[in-house]
This record gives structure tokens, sequence and C-alpha cells, in this order.
């Protein structure tokens, strides 16, 4: 996001916490990122129409139906991104972005940067995978 001076804005802890700059940031990065994925889904479903003719040795084939697989996988993996996304979304709308989904808490700045979907904060999530460390170790 261009900024008035011509830098770009980058959030920080000296103004309000998810106010309206922090929030359109936060959209637009969002929005951003769900684009590049729907150009990603789209390219991907072109390519594969593109490469359905069937190959007449074996091993071509057996490696073309493998690279298609794990492209379906990763495209089934961002469609659950994408869904995850718009819950970030919803939620800058009603107010509850940025904020611990299990203490109320602020979510670190640098975390949102790094992670816009996240709905824990650091040590919430730490807690979160010892908690299910314990429960998969037994």
């Amino acid at each position: 996001m261009a900024a008035k001076n011509g830098k770009t804005y980058k959030p920080t802890d000296k103004e309000p916490f998810m106010g309206k700059r922090q929030q359109t940031y936060f959209r637009q990065k969002l929005l951003n990122w769900k684009e590049d994925i729907l150009r990603e889904n789209r390219e991907t479903l072109q390519h594969l129409q593109d490469e359905n003719n069937p190959l007449p040795d074996i091993a071509d084939r057996a490696t073309t139906e493998t690279n298609r697989s794990l492209e379906l996988r990763t495209r089934d993996r961002q469609r659950k991104l994408i869904s995850k996304i718009d819950e970030a979304l919803k939620r800058i709308e009603d107010g509850s972005y940025g904020y611990c989904e299990d203490t109320g808490e602020p979510i670190s700045l640098r975390r949102l940067d790094a992670r816009p979907i996240a709905t824990l904060s650091i040590e919430a999530q730490e807690r979160h995978e010892r908690r299910e460390k314990v429960y998969r170790d037994d």
C-alpha cells in the first residue's frame, strides 16, 4: 500500500491497533493473496485442459498422472486457504480481526503480516500445538 509520502505503508505498534489504516492494509493484503490463488487456479485448469492428450509411453503417463494428482491436491489446499481468507475478511468487517480467539488479546502485527489469516496469538498457537502433540502421542 502506498502512503501519501510515496513510501510503502507498514502497520506499526505506534498507531491504534486495527484502526482504519491497519484494517485497510490487511484487507488489501488478503484480497491480493486471494486473487493470486484464483489466478493460479485458472492457470492450472487451463494447463490441465491443454494436456489432455493420452501419452503412448506408460512411464510418461504415470509421470503425468502423478503431476496432475499433486497439482490437484495443491489446488484443494488452496481452496481451503481461500475459505480462511474469506473468514479473515469477515472478521475485518465485524471488528474481530487481529484478536486472538482464545485470549481476546491482540495478535502481534508481525504475526498478522506474516500470516494474515492467523486467529491465535503466538502463545496461544504454541499452547494449541503442545496440546495437539500430547493427544497425538497418546
